[in-house]
C-alpha cells in the first residue's frame, strides 16, 4: 500500500518539489528490498522474479478514490463503459472517473489542464489514469488523438514528484520510448507543458541531430526522458546516461515500433531498467507480435480497449475512395486540390520518398504551396516543414509513413492517400491524421489494381464506420477486375471541380 492511501484523497499528499528536498532513502547500495511483488501476464510466477536487493524501494500506488467515483454503483459503471466504448481487462480495476477533480491530481497538474482548455477526460483518461495511478502495468488500446499521451505523462508526473530528487550522476525516473523523432519531439512538447510547474525536466534523444546538446541536457539531470530506442542506446553506451534509476515505463506505438524492426533494441533497453517497475504499454492495434512482447515485459497488467480490439476507422472521418489507374494519379490528385483548397491544412501519403520528392516538385511548379517530410530529409528541415505546415504557411504537405502515426497537427482537414498503404493498419493510422480530438475530417483514396489484395478488407473497414462504398470498389472486392478508365472517382460523387484553382 502507498504511504499515500490513508490521505483520503488529499492533493496535497504529493510530493510539492517546490519545498520538499526528497525522502531521504538510500541509494542503491543499501540493502532495502522493494515492496513491489509483481505476478506475470498469465497470474503465474513473475519471470520478473530477480534479486531486489540493494534497490531502493519506491512509491507508485498512489490512487485514492474519490467519494464521488466510489458512491458509483457497479450498473452505473458498467453502463458508464459502455457509453464510452470502454473494455477492460484484470483483476481489481478501478472505476473510471468521470472528471478531472475525481482523479486527485495535485492542484498544479489540474491548473496545466484547465489552461490547456480541456472540458472532461477522453474515455482513455477516464479509465486509464486510475489504472496508471495504482502504480500497476497497463495495456492501453486506443487509436491515436485519443489523448492517450496525458494518460500516461500526468500520472509519471505524480510518480516522479514522489520519488527522490536526483543525484549527480543519476538517470531519469521516467523514461518512454516511441518510434520516431516527430512523435518524441511531441510527447516533450507535453511533458514540458505540464511538468513545468513542478520544475520536472525533460529532454528527447533522437537521432539525425548533433549529440551535443542532448548529452548535457543528461549530464545536467532530467526526470523524464523520452526518446526513440537507437539514440537512447548510442547514449548509453557512450555512458552519457543510464537506466538504474527509471521506475515508470512508457512503450508508445508499441505496434509501430516492432513494424519498424525495433524489437532487439527494446529487448536490450528493458533489460537495463529494474525489474519492479511501473511498465505502461500503448498500442492502437493488438497483433500477436505485440501481445507477444507485452507478455514478456508485463506482469499482472490492466489492459483497457477504446472501442472495438478490432481494426476499425474513427467514425468521424468521411472516406472516399477512387478507382483509378496510375497514370491518372496526378492529374486526379490536382483536380481534387482545385476543388477542396481553401487555406486549409491538407496532408498527402506517397509510398516513397522518391515519389514524396517528385510529386512535390511537381506540384509546386504548378503553382501550389506544397512541402515534403520523409525520412531523407535532415531532422533541421523535417522540424522546418512541420512548422510551415503547422502555421498554415505551406498548407499542403506530403509524406511518406514516418508521418502517419504520432503526428499531431491540429486542424488537418483532409488526408489524400495518392498511394494505398502496405497494409490496413497503416491505411488507418494515416486518415487519423485527420478527424481528431472530436474534429470532423475527409481522407480521399487513390485505388488501383494493384492494390486490389486489399479490396475486400478496406471495403469491411468502410461499411464497419458506416461509408459509402462505391459499385467499382465492391466489384474488385468479389475479384472482379478494375474499370480501365477509372470510372467511379469522386467526380461521380458529385463533386464538381470547376472553378478551382491553384493557391496564389
Amino acid at each position: 500500500m502507498s504511504r499515500y492511501d490513508s490521505r483520503s484523497g488529499d492533493p496535497t499528499s504529493y510530493r510539492d518539489r517546490k519545498s520538499d528536498s526528497g525522502f531521504g532513502v538510500t541509494g542503491y547500495g543499501g540493502s532495502a528490498r522493494s515492496s513491489s511483488s509483481k505476478k506475470d501476464y498469465d497470474g503465474a510466477e513473475s519471470p520478473r522474479k530477480f534479486d531486489l536487493d540493494g534497490l531502493t524501494p519506491f512509491e507508485k500506488n498512489f490512487y485514492v478514490e474519490s467519494p464521488e467515483v466510489e458512491r458509483m454503483s457497479e450498473k452505473e459503471v458498467e453502463e458508464y463503459r459502455q457509453r464510452r466504448e470502454i473494455t477492460i481487462e484484470g483483476r481489481d480495476v478501478p472505476k473510471p472517473i468521470k472528471s478531472f477533480r475525481d482523479t486527485g491530481f495535485p492542484e498544479y497538474v489540474l491548473e496545466e489542464v484547465t489552461k490547456a482548455g480541456f472540458v472532461d477526460p477522453t474515455p482513455i483518461q477516464a479509465q486509464g489514469w486510475p489504472m496508471a495511478l495504482k502504480g500497476r502495468d497497463l495495456i492501453g488500446i486506443a487509436e491515436t488523438g485519443s489523448g492517450k499521451t496525458l494518460a500516461y505523462l500526468l500520472p509519471a508526473i505524480v510518480h516522479v514528484n514522489a520519488q527522490p530528487i536526483l543525484s549527480p550522476g543519476d538517470g531519469p525516473i521516467v523514461l518512454v520510448l516511441a518510434p520516431t523523432r516527430e512523435l518524441a519531439v511531441q510527447i516533450q512538447q507535453e511533458a514540458t507543458k505540464f511538468g513545468s510547474s513542478s520544475k520536472i525536466k525533460s529532454t528527447c534523444i533522437y537521432g539525425g541531430v548533433p549529440k551535443g546538446p542532448q548529452v548535457r541536457d543528461l549530464q545536467r539531470g532530467v526526470e523524464i526522458v523520452i526518446a526513440t530506442p537507437g539514440r537512447l542506446i548510442d547514449m548509453i553506451e557512450s555512458h552519457h546516461t543510464n537506466l538504474r534509476r527509471v521506475t515508470y515505463l512508457v512503450l508508445d506505438e508499441a505496434d509501430r515500433m516492432l513494424d519498424m524492426g525495433f524489437d532487439p533494441q527494446i529487448r536490450k533497453i528493458v533489460s537495463q531498467i529494474r525489474p519492479d517497475r511501473q511498465t505502461l504499454y500503448w498500442s492502437a492495434t493488438w497483433p500477436k507480435e505485440v501481445e507477444q512482447l507485452a507478455r514478456q515485459f508485463l506482469y499482472n497488467p490492466y489492459k483497457v480497449i477504446i472501442g472495438s480490439p478490432d481494426l476499425k476507422a474513427n467514425h468521424a472521418i468521411r472516406q472516399i475512395v477512387d478507382i483509378i489507374t496510375e497514370n491518372q494519379k496526378y492529374n486526379k490528385l490536382v483536380k481534387l486540390l482545385e476543388d477542396i483548397m481553401d487555406g486549409s491544412r491538407i496532408l498527402i501519403f506517397m509510398d516513397t520518398k522518391k515519389g514524396c520528392d517528385q510529386i512535390t516538385r511537381q506540384l509546386r511548379m504548378d503553382g501550389w504551396p506544397a512541402l515534403s517530410i520523409h525520412g531523407d530529409k535532415s531532422q533541421a528541415e523535417r522540424d522546418w516543414v512541420l512548422s510551415e505546415f503547422k502555421a498554415g504557411k505551406s498548407p499542403i504537405m506530403t509524406a511518406t509513413d514516418v508521418a502517419a502515426r504520432g503526428l499531431d497537427v491540429k486542424d488537418v482537414k483532409f488526408v489524400i492517400n495518392y498511394d494505398f498503404p502496405g497494409s490496413l493498419e497503416d491505411y488507418v493510422h494515416r486518415i487519423g491524421r485527420t478527424g481528431r480530438a472530436g474534429a470532423k475530417g475527409t481522407a480521399y483514396t487513390f485505388f488501383t489494381a494493384a492494390n486490389a489484395r486489399f479490396a475486400k478488407e478496406l471495403i469491411a473497414l468502410l461499411e464497419e464506420a458506416g461509408q459509402k462504398v462505391s459499385p467499382e470498389l465492391a466489384a474488385m472486392g468479389r475479384g472482379a477486375p478494375p474499370p480501365p478508365s477509372g470510372h467511379g472517382g469522386f467526380r461521380d460523387r458529385g463533386r464538381g471541380y470547376g472553378g478551382g484553382r491553384p493557391w496564389n
